[in-house]
């Protein structure tokens, strides 16, 4: 069996321009929600440090994580994307 290793210099997403206006749009969300970090990381079932990661763009967010928090905030997905 071989393996191939293939080198592709790209930006990795956490710090790429999208990543950061999805996390200045969760941040935003949050605040017109009228909710804390707190208050969020108990709906999902996660920590306040955990919510905190993720406005600060320290930590990834997946597709799924985001659709919870899009419902949280009450705001349709196309809010988070460009």
């Amino acid at each position: 069996m071989e393996y191939y290793h293939t080198s592709i210099n790209m930006t990795k997403a956490i710090y790429s321009k999208d990543h950061k206006y999805i996390v200045e749009q969760l941040k935003r969300a949050r605040q017109e929600a009228g909710l804390d970090q707190i208050e969020v990381a108990k709906l999902l079932g996660k920590t306040q440090s955990h919510v905190s990661k993720v406005e600060a763009g320290q930590r990834r967010i997946d597709i799924v994580a985001l659709k919870e928090l899009a419902r949280i905030y009450k705001k349709p997905m196309d809010y988070f994307l460009k």
